[in-house]
């Protein structure tokens, strides 16, 4: 596996080692061992995975500490425009933002983590999203940041993006208060 750093500290690109032949694909996508040699010092409790059609916005997510979660996340099926926001107040990129295609055809996955907030739009029909999450679900503890805020200004690469009314009432960065 490779792992390639970002210009914000913490999140990790990582590409697997795929080995190809006549049958099809195999790759690595965890092992404890080696993503402890790059740092990531984590303990995965829950595997979430989604599905969603072209033109979704999920995001941008996470959980408030005690309950929150770093994640490994990758792309099963399609391809997404993945994006994350640093919210630790103390960051010296706090507010900054970094995307990354992630698709099954690449199978780059990326490590979210926790102190960012996150989402991703989907580029293909049928798209399945799988998330690895250091911390369970805990609806107290969700909290988000309004997807289309004009001080992240996203370009999420599609128009007219299907967004839940969860999603589309989350506060804007600036009345956003970061539990980090």
């Amino acid at each position: 596996m490779k792992f390639q750093t970002i210009p914000i500290d913490g999140p990790l690109i990582i590409q697997p080692k795929v080995f190809t032949d006549s049958r099809g694909y195999f790759f690595e996508s965890y092992s404890e061992s080696i993503f402890t040699e790059q740092g990531i010092d984590a303990k995965f409790v829950q595997d979430n995975q989604s599905l969603s059609g072209k033109g979704t916005v999920r995001g941008l997510h996470f959980q408030s500490p005690p309950h929150a979660q770093g994640k490994l996340v990758r792309v099963i099926s399609g391809s997404v425009l993945d994006v994350i926001v640093d919210i630790r107040r103390t960051s010296p990129t706090y507010g900054k933002v970094f995307s990354i295609i992630l698709s099954a055809d690449n199978k780059t996955m990326l490590w979210i983590p926790a102190g960012f907030a996150h989402g991703f739009s989907t580029l293909e029909e049928e798209t399945i999203f799988q998330y690895k999450c250091t911390g369970y679900y805990n609806k107290e503890a969700e909290g988000g940041i309004r997807w289309n805020d004009p001080t992240l200004n996203i370009n999420w690469g599609i128009d007219n993006p299907i967004v839940s009314e969860k999603d589309s009432t989350l506060p804007f960065f600036t009345e956003f208060v970061s539990p980090f």
